[in-house]
């Protein structure tokens, strides 16, 4: 009130010269606050500069096909590229399976690289998309015949045997609370989602389509590819087309076999 009845007393001149005074500082502070990342901490990764790839292996956490496209990460990109080792065997709850990529992604800072992406194959896929909806920022995804509205075949198993179908299995089920409850991607996220049309784990195939990425089946590039679900890490086209989507052009939906 103090304040009010001060102004009150200056002269409309000065109070003109006063408003612009605190406009110049307004705006200076405003310029501080964009210059300096807009508040984020000190080391925060640009995000835009490749940097290290994190490849996360599907369900049961085998890492042996996912080295294979690593390598092929390394050798063409000179890139670090490191696959994930999962929790437990790989079976249990995708969630804390996201905890673990959240991880591998802050050593790989710490390591002092600029990025990361991920590629994601089969439900590692769901981990990255957990990984993302709580806060991950990749800087581009690659997914590999990821089961993002469930498979049936889960389904089956829990219906048919259902002790032989763990907690990843279950929340691979159409419909499960996880799949329910995951968010949409990011706008503005690079985002590639392979499959192939053989796939008999991921039924139906195309459950692998996502909202918001560029989404491509191998056979509609490459008619007579015959690469099954457990081909996708070692399948040359597939690799091919990971590698484009690694790069620093625009994503876009390739329109033809990338390494023919």
């Amino acid at each position: 009130m103090r304040v009010l009845a001060w102004l009150r007393g200056i002269s409309p001149r000065r109070r003109l010269l006063l408003g612009a005074v605190a406009l110049v500082v307004v705006a200076g502070a405003v310029a501080a606050f964009v210059m300096t990342g807009g508040g984020d901490p000190p080391g925060t990764p640009e995000r835009d500069e490749p940097g290290t790839v994190l490849l996360v292996p599907g369900y049961g956490g085998a890492k042996g096909a996912l080295e294979r496209l690593a390598s092929r990460i390394r050798h063409d990109t000179g890139r670090e590229a490191e696959v994930v080792t999962l929790a437990g065997d790989g079976t249990g709850d995708l969630q804390a399976q996201a905890e673990v990529l959240a991880n591998a992604a802050q050593q790989a800072y710490d390591r002092g690289a600029p990025s990361v992406d991920v590629v994601g194959y089969s439900a590692g896929g769901i981990v990255a998309r957990l990984w993302v909806a709580h806060g991950g920022e990749p800087r581009r995804v690659v997914t590999l015949g990821s089961p993002m509205h469930g498979t049936e075949l889960a389904a089956a198993g829990g219906l048919l045997a259902p002790g032989a179908c763990p907690l990843a299995c279950r929340q691979l089920i159409p419909g499960s609370t996880l799949l329910r409850a995951l968010p949409p991607i990011p706008p503005g996220l690079p985002w590639l989602s392979i499959w192939t049309d053989r796939d008999q784990t991921v039924t139906p195939p195309d459950s692998a389509r996502l909202e918001g990425a560029v989404n491509v089946s191998l056979q509609q590039l490459c008619p007579e590819n015959q690469a099954a679900h457990g081909d996708l890490p070692t399948d040359p086209e597939a690799g091919a087309l990971v590698l484009s989507a690694l790069g620093t052009a625009p994503l876009a939906a390739p329109d033809r076999c990338v390494s023919s």
